[in-house]
């Protein structure tokens, strides 16, 4: 692994790159691209951020955050990966960055990540925008508000508003140092949790009536198709968080959201707050994340599909 000082002296001597978010891009990806897309903005190179899908709208009270599409730069100096685990989580990108004779950067916080790339910095942190502050405060001396904005948005979304069990004093520190940077926590606050559309309302009530409970209570599972979707003119990217619910619930050590992603595809969420690993569990299936929060692709029909977790989840909970 190279160290995080050799990988900003590295980026700082860039020209040129393009960096990609994971598909299906949330908050951390976003953030750290557009974070990092600043940085090497204000030192002279000329950068890009791209994705294979399209931004949710709601990330868009971000500068720069509706410029995203999903053509890489051919012509930049390096080809960089943020907050994503294996290449094959870019999607329809993953063949473009690995068949690209670049100089090729690899940062991320999935315990699950493969270590790929030519320079690779993978550290268990509660954010991958937690890993982005250290290594903007090796770049520069002053970080810009645009930048603060970016990485605080990373750090907010990706712990649950600082509420999941991977926020640890770093994290807080790391907070600080952004919003004293001129990150607008408010802002960022408003609108990722304070201004849903009717839509995600209407979709997330009709959800959360159809909790199944299993092992005794221990089991949540939750489930949206893309019938359920079309009925509340709902898209997608408005579940997310939609796991938060049936964790809270009393006796829930594991909650699992199934999103219906294509005729027999669903794309699994898996939660804990015990001593469950739903990393694990992701991997019986090719995914992964962390120990605490997982994600895997599963194909069947609903019912198939809550049987196969079902057992899986069953061979993984402690005693």
């Amino acid at each position: 692994m190279t160290s995080l000082k050799e990988i900003a002296g590295l980026l700082k001597k860039l020209k040129s790159a393009t960096i990609f978010c994971h598909m299906r891009p949330d908050g951390d990806t976003l953030g750290a691209a557009m974070g990092l897309k600043s940085l090497l903005e204000e030192n002279g190179a000329r950068c890009k951020v791209v994705c294979e899908s399209p931004v949710p709208s709601k990330f868009f009270f971000l500068e720069g955050m509706n410029e995203i599409d999903d053509k890489p730069d051919e012509s930049a100096q390096a080809y960089i990966c943020v907050d994503c685990s294996e290449t094959h989580r870019l999607g329809a990108l993953c063949e473009v960055f690995e068949r690209a004779e670049k100089t090729k950067f690899n940062i991320d916080h999935h315990i699950s990540n493969t270590r790929f790339g030519d320079y690779w910095y993978v550290e268990d942190r509660s954010a991958t925008c937690e890993i982005m502050t250290e290594l903007a405060s090796l770049f520069t001396d002053k970080i810009s508000k645009r930048t603060a904005d970016c990485f605080l948005l990373g750090l907010s979304t990706d712990t649950g508003n600082f509420a999941h069990k991977n926020v640890v004093e770093s994290t807080f520190l790391a907070a600080a140092k952004l919003v004293a940077s001129g990150a607008d926590l408010y802002a960022i606050q408003y609108n990722m949790y304070k201004n849903q559309p009717a839509a995600r309302a209407l979709l997330f009530g009709r959800t959360m009536s159809a909790i199944r409970y299993y092992e005794e209570g221990r089991i949540a599972f939750i489930y949206v198709t893309r019938e359920q979707l079309r009925a509340a003119n709902a898209t997608s990217d408005m579940t997310e968080g939609f796991n938060d619910f049936p964790l809270s619930v009393a006796g829930v050590e594991v909650a699992v959201c199934l999103l219906e992603t294509a005729d027999e595809r669903f794309k699994i969420s898996l939660r804990s707050k015990g001593e469950t690993d739903v990393n694990a569990i992701a991997r019986v299936y090719g995914g992964g994340g962390h120990v605490q929060a997982s994600g895997c692709m599963i194909s069947g029909c609903l019912e198939e599909v809550i049987d196969k977790l079902r057992y899986t989840i069953k061979q993984h909970l402690q005693d």
